[in-house]
């Protein structure tokens, strides 16, 4: 195998390195793309109309979670004369590493049923990962090591918001919209010298989804004890 010498070629977002090969050969051609994971997240979307008052913990489990992801692609491969359809798994080639201990906290809830769903199924899960020294996984467990959901309540702040989005709406009132109706499956003006206008304006709507954050308490206590950061002018 030839021994790769890598190069900074490019950052294009916070926590993305993208690295490009430079082999002795330039019919070798290979990109290096690592992203610096941010697994450690304690907050969860669930969609708008769900039944918030459902939200009920199902249990801790501890995990290891990637921190680092490595993307490998081989121009040569990738464009190749006959790519398989569909693209290929391997196109890019995608590994996961520098794994770290995790307490992966997962709730059930009641939520609107999804329409591709045969059964119709209205109950739904969602997890966070919390940083290990954020939970004192013992003070939550009963004599037989199962999770004590009254002192998880205690310990596992629950907080709610569905907060608003920009989205670009038709401007009625600066739009014309010519009257008509469907020939044949195609649309056909009624005024045929009518010709549609149409504009558009940014509103401020409510999110389809609800943000649910899981705080611990030590967690908070941390937070609440961090030195105050004065922006510089």
């Amino acid at each position: 195998m030839q021994k790769l010498t890598f190069r900074m070629a490019a950052v294009a977002a916070v926590g993305t390195i993208f690295l490009a090969a430079a082999p002795a050969a330039a019919t070798d051609p290979e990109a290096v793309e690592i992203t610096y994971l941010q697994p450690f997240t304690n907050v969860a979307e669930i969609p708008a109309g769900s039944d918030l008052s459902s939200i009920r913990l199902e249990g801790i489990k501890a995990v290891k979670v990637a921190t680092r992801r490595t993307s490998i692609t081989d121009q040569r491969y990738c464009e190749a004369v006959f790519p398989e359809p569909g693209g290929s798994m391997y196109c890019p080639y995608i590994q996961d590493g520098s794994p770290m201990p995790a307490y992966r906290v997962t709730y059930s809830y009641s939520g609107p049923a999804v329409g591709s769903d045969e059964y119709g199924s209205t109950l739904f899960t969602f997890s966070v990962n919390l940083r290990p020294e954020d939970l004192d996984i013992t003070a939550l467990q009963t004599s037989s090591h199962k999770i004590n959901r009254v002192a998880a309540a205690e310990v596992l702040k629950l907080t709610t918001d569905r907060g608003l989005v920009q989205r670009e709406v038709i401007d009625e009132a600066s739009s014309v919209l010519c009257d008509g109706n469907y020939i044949d499956g195609l649309w056909s003006h009624t005024d045929r010298n009518c010709e549609d206008k149409v504009t558009y304006k940014t509103v401020a709507t409510l999110s389809d989804y609800i943000t649910v954050r899981v705080d611990s308490a030590a967690g908070l206590a941390k937070q609440s004890s961090a030195p105050a950061t004065i922006a510089s002018r």
